[in-house]
């Protein structure tokens, strides 16, 4: 799992071609639907968890693709 604070980072990572980079990022995220289709439909990842261990994390931050404050933290991956 690779931990990103923004975007730009997930996308950089899932367009690098990297096989160690290409598999689950973890994510300040403010749950919201409209945009987790839209990055879905960019390129095709989608929340696939939010890991109970983690979730205090969000406190103070921003979400990593809307920059509002952070509900969970999240786990995107793509699905092949």
């Amino acid at each position: 799992t690779v931990e990103v604070s923004s975007y730009g980072d997930m996308l950089a990572a899932l367009h690098s071609g990297e096989d160690a980079r290409l598999g689950f990022f973890l994510a300040p995220w403010c749950d919201d639907a409209d945009n987790e289709r839209k990055i879905k439909e960019e390129c095709r990842a989608t929340v696939r968890c939010f890991p109970f261990a983690r979730q205090a994390e969000a406190a103070g931050r921003k979400c990593f693709y809307s920059g509002k404050d952070a509900t969970h933290m999240a786990i995107f991956a793509r699905a092949f």
